[in-house]
């Protein structure tokens, strides 16, 4: 009895958890994981090395969109200074906004073509607050939108990215390496790594990621893929709340707003909108948005003639046509000196 009563006062006295450390967790495991993690994290380095040697390293991953991303990294890269003029909306107003034809037309114009590719309205103008907060020399706005961007804004956010790590890579000039740990994303990595240096050099004919010097994504092609876009989803009556809250904006800091309703193809509207219902409904309520601010509104796809040749499916111009329209809306934008040489 005694000796059964000295082993339980031995094993009270040793200190709870000790058994468990000694026989688990001790220094070798905790060098081999640092090793293993360091390791790790050198061969990640490596990676992104190798493909930055060969022009083939996708920009970070803020958004985790590579059109986006990439759109990020030009802003970075080719600042425009002092813009007064900027462009915001989604693809159509990325790739049909010619900022050469508007400066032709008005020769003092810094246009900063600010739009991206697949934001709904919501999204839209949330990058457009970004940049009018970052760029107070911004005196107008144009917003180029299609039906697509006013539908389905309840299911995304409206954040397209983080303002402040945009502001430290955009404006900061921040070291872009941490964001690729930040927003590791291996997946995305390994796929836009197969295809962003042929897009940066626009061999990939529909989807190129090539930039005026004022940000325009030119979709320079002969070819089409016939209307692509089926039936439009139904309109979203936040997205149009979007838009009415920029424009309040603008009207409150005396800047100027333009919204243009960007062409569509005659195709896609007679087979998908024979009765014009839905698009006449898309431009009360665009008109409805602008209601009590001073903004205007142009209906391009209604007052500008634009025929089947011009597009390359049911919403994109190509870039020979988006220079015609561009002209147009310089015209609309500066009236009689837009038809100046």
């Amino acid at each position: 009895m005694l000796h059964t009563a000295e082993l339980k006062e031995g094993s009270a006295a040793r200190p709870k958890g000790e058994g468990a450390a000694s026989a688990g967790i001790g220094p070798r495991y905790l060098l081999a994981l640092g090793a293993g993690l360091f390791g790790a994290l050198g061969a990640f380095c490596l990676f992104l090395g190798g493909l930055n040697a060969t022009d083939n390293l996708p920009p970070p991953a803020f958004s985790n969109s590579l059109c986006v991303d990439e759109k990020l990294n030009f802003l970075r890269r080719h600042p425009v200074t002092d813009p007064d003029l900027l462009v915001i909306g989604s693809s159509v107003a990325w790739r049909h906004f010619d900022g050469a034809a508007i400066v032709h037309a008005s020769p003092a114009t810094r246009p900063l073509n600010g739009a991206f590719c697949g934001l709904h309205a919501n999204q839209a103008v949330y990058v457009g607050n970004w940049l009018l907060d970052r760029e107070p020399s911004i005196r107008r706005v144009v917003m180029i939108v299609d039906p697509q961007d006013f539908a389905g804004c309840w299911r995304v956010r409206d954040a397209v990215f983080d303002r402040r790590d945009a502001d430290a890579y955009v404006y900061g000039q921040a070291s872009p390496w941490w964001y690729y740990v930040r927003y590791f994303a291996p997946v995305s990595l390994v796929r836009n790594a197969l295809s962003v240096k042929a897009q940066r050099a626009a061999q990939i004919e529909m989807d190129p990621l090539v930039f005026s010097r004022y940000g325009d994504g030119p979709l320079q092609t002969a070819s089409s893929r016939g209307l692509y876009y089926g039936h439009p989803e139904a309109l979203d009556r936040s997205c149009f709340a979007a838009l009415q809250s920029l424009a309040t904006r603008l009207h409150g800091e005396g800047r100027e707003l333009t919204v243009v309703s960007t062409p569509l193809h005659p195709e896609w509207k007679a087979r998908h909108d024979p009765d014009g219902l839905f698009l006449a409904d898309f431009d009360s309520r665009l008109l409805g948005s602008l209601k009590g601010t001073p903004a205007q509104y142009w209906n391009a796809d209604r007052e500008w003639n634009a025929s089947t040749d011009a597009f390359v499916d049911a919403i994109h111009l190509r870039w020979s046509a988006a220079r015609d329209f561009s002209v147009a809306l310089a015209q609309q934008l500066y009236g009689a000196r837009a038809g100046m040489d």
